[in-house]
């Protein structure tokens, strides 16, 4: 740890010393284990920010310090660029996680709440240490933490014993060169002061540390990028369509995939009618994902121009043929219109929609042509128009609620016609919306999943009601 060459603080005495770091990583770690507590093998252990910061303070107090507090950067965070200046005038950290003796985090969080984003000046030994890079070791705290934590307090009496430091050290976090926050301890003066081997230890933790809160920063940036396109795809159920209520349901194939190449959308065309469709790019991950989204913002653009169902299928086919992933993707089209009491299907190699009449039973919709998947350029697809006098239920669904290892697909649609009949649920037309959309759960999560789970679930529930035509006078 080399001596810091920057003026201490007015009232503050560094005691930086050299030490070496002959030591390898793997050797260094070894040291933590009757250092530090049983947390710190935790570390790593999960793919989450806050969780990675709390095994680091749970590593460290009470046993090898009093308190405990990770800070990252805010620019890190916020995966901007590093400061411009190697002697940036302030810095923007926030507190990740808090450990003070054996309170309970949350009995710190009015005082110091997790989450809160502190902007440290020049003067300060965290400047310092994320500029240098260096270890900051410290008989006291520094007068900016003091004042800034008394104010903090306030009347909260804990916060003089806080302030009662013997030893201040802290330790950068660091990654391929590149500073991204601190873990900062205190010792009171019940305690021995830190020394060299104690910083080394730290040191050793933050590099493992700071590992795992990268890749944990990692995980949590695609996770959010995954749901916020995800949500972006919601059809909007909080509109109102003539003749029309709809519910839906979405499973991912594993555990931590959040988007596949399923994809749904409910719109609303001229003269009161709406279209939904259900389709399945093949495949799963970002490739399928794109893929998806490039056919479901056609798929839009081309309900907008006002073209029968039929050539929108052709269309989109033709699209298909030049996006990338997009071959061999499936879909099923309706077109729904209540004042003429008409629903019109193409289906491009899709299973087929499930239609449940108004004495319980459900069955498939047997289609003019199942039509091929999308993107071979055939161009082949007929309209199936069938006359809905009487309210109906319709699902539209992905491959992933029948087909599997154990049941070919025919006999996983028939499962799925069961369950939508006569599964507890009240005919057709006198279902409220909780009810139409508990259905709709019931369908997605009673379903076995397909291959073992190795498919993604989607489905499209739509209650038709036509509309009604006056009596012959």
């Amino acid at each position: 740890m080399p001596r810091d060459s920057t003026p201490p603080v007015e009232g503050t005495i560094l005691r930086n010393e050299a030490h070496s770091h002959a030591d390898d990583a793997a050797a260094a770690f070894a040291r933590l284990r009757p250092v530090f507590s049983g947390a710190a093998d935790a570390i790593g252990s999960e793919l989450n920010l806050h969780l990675t910061g709390s095994h680091v303070v749970q590593a460290l107090v009470p046993g090898f310090c009093d308190a405990a507090s990770v800070y990252l950067l805010e620019r890190w965070l916020l995966e901007e660029n590093a400061y411009h200046s190697a002697d940036p005038a302030q810095i923007e950290a926030r507190r990740l996680a808090l450990r003070i003796g054996t309170d309970a985090p949350e009995d710190w969080e009015g005082t110091l709440p997790v989450g809160e984003v502190i902007v440290f000046p020049r003067e300060t030994p965290y400047t310092r240490c994320i500029a240098t890079r260096t270890t900051q070791l410290l008989d006291s705290v520094d007068a900016h933490t003091s004042e800034r934590l008394s104010t903090a307090g306030g009347d909260d009496v804990r916060m003089d014993s806080l302030l009662r430091t013997a030893s201040f050290l802290v330790v950068p976090l660091h990654l391929r060169g590149i500073a991204v926050g601190f873990i900062a301890c205190t010792r009171g003066p019940d305690r021995a002061p830190f020394v060299t081997e104690d910083a080394a230890s730290v040191e050793s933790l933050a590099a493992r540390a700071c590992v795992a809160l990268d890749n944990a920063r990692r995980y949590e940036r695609e996770r959010r990028m995954a749901l916020a396109i995800r949500q972006s795809l919601l059809p909007a159920t909080s509109q109102t369509f003539e003749g029309c209520r709809i519910a839906h349901g979405y499973l991912p194939a594993g555990q931590d995939n959040i988007i596949g190449g399923d994809w749904f959308d409910v719109l609303p065309r001229s003269d009161g009618r709406v279209s939904l469709i259900v389709g399945d790019a093949m495949g799963h991950g970002p490739e399928s994902a794109v893929a998806m989204i490039q056919l479901r913002t056609a798929v839009r653009t081309l309900a907008g121009l006002d073209i029968t169902p039929a050539e929108l299928m052709r269309r989109l086919d033709a699209l298909a043929c030049d996006t990338p992933g997009a071959s061999f993707a499936t879909c099923v089209y309706a077109e729904w219109d209540a004042q003429k009491q008409l629903c019109t299907f193409v289906g491009a190699g899709h299973p087929p929609p499930l239609i449940r009449t108004a004495d319980g039973r459900a069955r498939p919709l047997t289609l003019t042509s199942a039509g091929l998947p999308l993107g071979l350029g055939m161009g082949s697809y007929e309209p199936t128009v069938v006359r809905v006098p009487e309210p109906i239920l319709l699902l539209l669904y992905s491959d992933g609620l029948v087909e599997s290892r154990d049941t070919d697909i025919e006999q996983g649609i028939a499962r799925l016609a069961g369950l939508l009949g006569t599964d507890g649920a009240e005919p057709a037309g006198t279902e409220g919306p909780d009810a139409l959309e508990s259905l709709c759960q019931r369908l997605l999560h009673k379903t076995p999943p397909a291959g073992g789970g190795a498919d993604d679930r989607t489905l499209l529930l739509a209650e038709l009601t036509p509309a009604k035509r006056p009596a012959p006078s």
